[in-house]
């Protein structure tokens, strides 16, 4: 009920809500059953280790405590693909169960680990038809209960695509303009992620893992790394239409298991970028706007503390792409250390516009159009107002300038603020 009120209330406050669900595995059995595996090796999952056998394993789902309330079926060792735990034996591995659905992995885009069918826990088989209408019959009791908007869905490497055609087809069937974003998370493997929106056939879009891998690179690098390049094999560059871009996740901060976080320093810069910029569904990371603090153990076996702290100039910058981030984009990547672009605005969207400036060395400037409706305008930077203003030219350009290590959001002074 408070889930309903909360999801009520957002609505009300005219947001959309996404909500996170996880269809590729399922933990915390009721019940082991008998069943016959082979071992996996773990490195490349093609090859079974053993001639099949019989373990025990947490394979049967009974749900005891919601007396078949909301749904009378019984998941069994014929709902999965593997399991991760043999409880006759105490030994953990990588068992591939044995069906009448195949004695292997299902079909997958990736092929890290020779088929990436397998994640964790209790691997949900999608060849059989009794598990995909339970799936779609669990979404539309889900939609019924809880009005969502969309939704982000988990470990889409790992399931088959062609589930996927089948159940987003049906949801919409149910909601026809549902959101769905899918996290295929590759960095730098751009080719993947276009052949899984073409087997998806575009009913997902998903995050900019490629983008993300950039970024990260670039905060490392410094000055060292090309500016020019920083958008180059990413999801938003390629399929602008289907990229929501990110920072950072909670899976690429620190201690966590894909831990790539980009550095304070240059998270204005990639904000800039995702932000200000035509090009994708940008996806803001709680910690970059409200910091946080937490206690984890890291690759040595011991506990650390963390503090990550708020991006730096996020409220301007978000501010900025509310007012300011509208209308035609010129860009301007010519240096390695210093890249910008103008959005000339648009009549409906008062006062928009905006120049931007990155600089990853030394300070900055460049000779940009903005648009000759700006001619005699003075504009100043919005995230450093002690910079002296420039006027836009009768030709619509000016030269605008940029900090050392910084980011400048160049807007109309009057509508500054």
């Amino acid at each position: 009920e408070q889930y309903r009120q909360a999801v009520d209330e957002l609505h009300a406050k005219g947001l959309q809500v996404y909500v996170d669900i996880v269809l590729n595995h399922m933990g915390g059995a009721d019940e082991t059953e008998k069943i016959y595996v082979k071992r996996v090796d773990p490195e490349n999952r093609n090859n079974f280790t053993s001639d099949p056998f019989e373990i025990e394993a947490f394979t049967k789902f009974t749900f005891p405590g919601r007396s078949g309330k909301y749904s009378q079926f019984v998941w069994d060792h014929k709902c999965f693909t593997g399991v991760d735990y043999a409880h006759n034996l105490g030994e953990t591995a990588i068992f591939s169960i044995l069906n009448e659905h195949g004695e292997g992995w299902e079909e997958v885009i990736d092929t890290e680990k020779g088929n990436y069918d397998y994640l964790m826990f209790t691997d949900i088989e999608f060849r059989n038809t009794a598990v995909r209408e339970e799936l779609k019959r669990w979404g539309e009791w889900y939609l019924s209960e809880i009005p969502f908007d969309g939704v982000r869905i988990d470990a889409v490497k790992h399931i088959t695509p062609k589930f996927f055609n089948e159940w987003l087809d049906h949801m919409r069937n149910l909601k026809p303009d549902l959101f769905a974003v899918g996290e295929y998370w590759a960095p730098g493997e751009l080719p993947l992620m276009l052949k899984y929106i073409e087997a998806t056939e575009g009913r997902m879009s998903l995050f900019d893992a490629s983008l993300h891998h950039n970024l990260f690179a670039a905060s490392k690098a410094g000055s060292s790394y090309d500016l020019t390049t920083i958008l180059h094999n990413s999801l938003v560059s390629a399929r602008p239409d289907l990229a929501v871009t990110v920072v950072d996740n909670h899976d690429t901060q620190p201690l966590q298991s894909l831990e790539a976080p980009v550095e304070t320093w240059f998270k204005p810069h990639a904000y800039a970028l995702m932000l200000l910029r035509e090009q994708g569904y940008p996806c803001v990371f709680f910690p970059d706007l409200y910091g946080a603090h937490y206690t984890d153990k890291g690759q040595d076996g011991n506990e650390h503390e963390i503090f990550l702290e708020k991006c730096p100039h996020i409220d301007e910058l978000l501010m900025a792409r509310k007012r300011f981030a509208y209308g035609q984009q010129r860009e301007y990547f010519d240096h390695p250390n210093c890249i910008g672009w103008t959005r000339e605005g648009t009549p409906e969207n008062e006062d928009s516009g905006c120049a931007v400036l990155l600089s990853n060395s030394e300070e900055g400037f460049k000779s940009m159009e903005i648009g000759k409706h700006f001619a005699g305008q003075q504009f100043v930077n919005l995230l450093n107002r002690e910079q002296a203003a420039v006027t836009i030219n009768e030709e619509g350009w000016a030269e605008f300038t940029v900090g050392a290590g910084t980011v400048a959001v160049w807007v109309s002074e009057k509508s500054a603020g």
